[in-house]
Order: C-alpha cells, then structure tokens, then sequence
C-alpha cells in the first residue's frame, strides 16, 4: 500500500510539472515575441491618437528623469536611461505592444533597484514606490495599446505579471521610507487593461458586423437577379410555346398540301411534329419547376391570389396605349413621341419592350408623384429605341416596400436579347431611362 501511494503521489506531481511547463510554454509563445501590429490610424482624425501617445511619452520621460533625480536620489545619467525606457515603450508599443510593456516592466524594475538602494541609505525621500507616477501613467499607455490589438489572454497574462512583478518587489524584497504604490498601480492597470479588451472587442463586433452586412447585401441582389430571371423565363414560356405549337400544327397539315406527298415528306414532317411536341412537354416541365418557387403566384404576373390563367397573352407593343391610358387614369401626365415605322419584330423583342415602359411607368408613379412623362419609341433600321423620361415629382412619394427588383429586370430583359439600358436621375431631379433593343437579325449598334 506504501508503494502504491508514492505511486500516486509521483504521478500526481509528473501531471502538476506538466501543467506548469505547458502553461509557461503557453506564457512564452505569448509574450515572448517580437512581431509588430502597429495601431491603426483612426478613420476621422488620421494620425492624432499617435501624436498625443507621443506626447504622453515626452511627458512620461520627463516626470520619471524629475522623480528619479530629486525625490529617488538617483544619479543623472541613471535617471534620465530609466526615464527615456520608460517614455520610449510607450512609442514602442504603437508598433509592438509586446516589446514595448517588456521595455516598460524592465524600466520599472531598474528604477526600483536604483532607489532602493538610496532609500535605504536614507538619501532618497517621498519617493512613491515601486513605482513612480510617470512609470504609472507610462504602464497605464502601454497596457492599453496591448489590450487593444491582441488577444484578452495575453492582455491577462501582461497584467498577472505585472502585478506578480510589483507584489514580488513591494511585497516580498520591500525598502523603507517610501510611499506605497503597489495596489493603486495594479488598480489602475486592471482598470486599463478591461477597458482595452472592451474597445477591442467592440472594434471585432463592429468589423464582423460590416463584414455580415457585406455578405448579406451580396446575398440579397444574387437572389434578386435569380428572381428577376425565373420571372423572365417564365413570361417567356409562353412565346416559345407558341411558336412551338405554330411549328407543330404547320407539320401536320403540310402533307395535305402537296398532291401525293412521298412517304420521306410524310415521315420528315412527322418527325418535325414529334420534335415540337416533345419540346413542349419539356418547356412544361421547366415551367412546372420555375412556378415551385410561387405557389400561389405560379405564372409570376402579380400578388397572391391574382395568378394569369395559363392561355392568358403576353402584351405586345399594339397594347401600349391601353398601358398609357391607364397611367394616365392613376394620376400621371403622361406624353408619347413615335417615330419610324414599326417593322415586324421578333415576339421576345416586343414583349421586353412592353414590360420595360410597363416598369418605368411603375417607377413614375410609386417615386415620382404628379410628375409629367414623356415615352419615346424610335424604330429603325437596327432595332427599338425606347425612352421613359419623368420631370421632378410634385409631392414625395410614399415609402416602397419593394425590393429594387425593377431596373435590375429592366436590365436582364435588354441584355438578354443583346441591347443595352441605362437609367439615372436628370439635372431637373426626374429621372431617366434609355433602352435599345435589336431586332435580332441585324447586328446592333455601337454601345453610346
């Protein structure tokens, strides 16, 4: 049993020198170290925080060469190395906060020595010891700057040595005739040091707090776009069918057309009716997945509960005064300039063009109220030209709950068929939007 104790005790005291030798490795991984991380400057006032450190340092170094010289008996040259260590960590410690509280603790210590020795041959008088008031204030800076740019427990560790290093002088070598400053000094440097980690750490929640917003904002318009595309795709479902259905039915009836059509003629348009309709029934089930996201708005053409039925037509250009009328019946004064002949565009073309006038229009009147707009339809040779231009709002509009979906749609309509838009405010405060679509069978013009 005797051996088995000692057993015991061996092992308990192997686990407790482990623990010692792990946490000093610890202790010296943190402060052992020489790397700089130099203090930002700060965001409104630049560089100001580092000049009044630097004055503090001046002022520092001169209070310890004064307190040292008249009141601790010390020597001039002593006095004034103690005094600019003590000034020049807290310089150090802009750039390298570590190095620097290891300056000030050396000068701390160093001066302690030196005037023990002349308090207690009675040549030093009213000196505040371990440490002077310039040394306070000097430690005060260079905890502060260490608690602010590494981590709470190294800022801890700092603080514990510097109160080990303080009770280990006061406490255990100690003097005589001096004014005591070990507890107000620790006080104080507690006091610094919470406050560093406090700043610290609401500079990392503020930082992380942009950051989340960054990604959050890039989240929200990658999932806009998406939107404003299946909505797009959805609209033009329908176009493709049609043309789609058209393809289908000009097969079926082409061989009654032709006097005894070959059985090749036959079997080829047999063949382009089965394409058609199997296109079709894979645009369905692409429609099927893209109305999945809306369920109670399954053709994306309004709020809930006002769903199109499926053979409602898209609007084309030849619908454009019935959309005008109504912009006029909701309160806008509203003019129209055409000009050229409108050839036969593609049926995506006017469809994007519709649904761009329709969205300018909308923006009129949620932002601009009582403004007067103009809507400008140039056709030529290479494509459509569209303008919506609306002057300077009569009263201010009431809050919009939209998202901003509206020119980002404007957008993805126009580049999607290889046109271009552009939309800005006007010097007259209205604002302003540019489209040009192609035709789709000449090649567009140079972007303006």
């Amino acid at each position: 049993m005797p051996r088995v104790g000692h057993v015991t005790e061996t092992g308990i005291q192997r686990g407790f020198t482990s623990r010692v030798r792990r946490w000093l490795g610890v202790l010296r991984e943190d402060l052992w170290t020489a790397e700089s991380d130099p203090l930002p400057p700060s965001t409104w006032l630049r560089w100001l925080p580092h000049g009044v450190l630097c004055i503090v340092a001046f002022a520092v170094a001169l209070g310890a060469v004064a307190q040292l010289t008249d009141n601790g008996g010390a020597g001039g040259q002593v006095a004034f190395l103690i005094g600019l260590a003590q000034g020049g960590a807290v310089v150090l410690a802009l750039w390298r906060p570590v190095p620097g509280w290891w300056l000030s603790m050396a000068a701390m210590v160093a001066g302690a020595v030196d005037v023990r020795r002349h308090l207690l041959a009675g040549s030093a008088h009213d000196f505040t010891w371990p440490w002077s008031s310039a040394g306070i204030i000097g430690q005060m800076a260079v905890l502060l700057l260490l608690a602010l740019r590494v981590r709470t427990r190294v800022s801890l560790e700092a603080l514990a040595l510097s109160a080990l290093v303080t009770y280990v002088i006061q406490g255990l070598w100690g003097a005589g005739g001096y004014q005591p400053t070990g507890v107000l000094a620790i006080t104080l440097f507690a006091v610094v040091v919470l406050l560093g980690i406090a700043l610290r750490g609401r500079r990392e929640a503020r930082a992380e707090l942009v950051q989340q917003t960054t990604l959050t904002a890039e989240e929200r318009a990658r999932r806009t776009l998406l939107e404003e595309r299946s909505r797009i795709a959805r609209e033009l479902h329908d176009v493709v069918a049609h043309h789609m259905s058209v393809i289908s039915i000009q097969a079926q009836v082409a061989p009654h057309l032709v006097e005894n059509p070959s059985d090749e003629l036959r079997e080829n348009l047999t063949g382009i009716r089965q394409n058609a309709l199997d296109a079709l029934t894979e645009l369905r089930r692409v429609l099927g997945v893209l109305r999945s996201e809306n369920p109670e708005d399954p053709y994306g053409l309004g709020e809930p509960g006002s769903a199109a039925a499926p053979d409602a037509p898209q609007p084309m250009l030849d619908r454009l005064d019935a959309l005008i009328e109504n912009t006029r019946t909701a309160g806008l004064d509203v003019v129209t300039d055409i000009r050229g002949e409108a050839p036969s565009y593609p049926t995506g073309v006017e469809l994007s063009a519709y649904r761009i006038i329709q969205e300018a229009l909308s923006n009129a009147l949620r932002h601009a109220p009582g403004s007067e707009v103009r809507v400008e339809i140039s056709h030529d040779f290479h494509g459509l030209h569209l303008g919506v231009v609306n002057s300077r709002p009569q009263r201010p509009g009431p809050p919009s709950p939209g998202a901003g979906h509206g020119l980002l749609g404007m957008r993805e309509r126009a580049a999607m068929l290889g046109g271009h838009l552009i939309a800005a405010p006007t010097q007259q405060g209205g604002f302003a939007v540019s489209a040009f679509l192609p035709r789709g069978d000449t090649p567009p013009p140079a972007h303006p």
